[in-house]
């Protein structure tokens, strides 16, 4: 599943879009038999509230487990 992220949603409607988001990708890892370490679920909480972009939260988890 391909999450699109051309476009950015403000206030309720894009924090319940990105809560949405970071959902389906950890269950669909989950169904892959991968966890949600602490530390990317904080990461995720950032997406969330908005605090950083996706691009960021991608960069963090991909620096976090060595994957380029």
């Amino acid at each position: 599943m391909s999450i699109s992220t051309t476009h950015r949603t403000t206030g309720q409607a894009g924090v319940d879009e990105r809560r949405r988001r970071v959902e389906v990708a950890a269950h669909s890892g989950e169904m892959e038999g991968l966890h949600v370490t602490p530390a990317s679920r904080a990461d995720a909480e950032d997406y969330v509230a908005g605090r950083i972009s996706v691009r960021e939260l991608r960069a963090r988890v991909r620096a976090r487990h060595g994957v380029r």
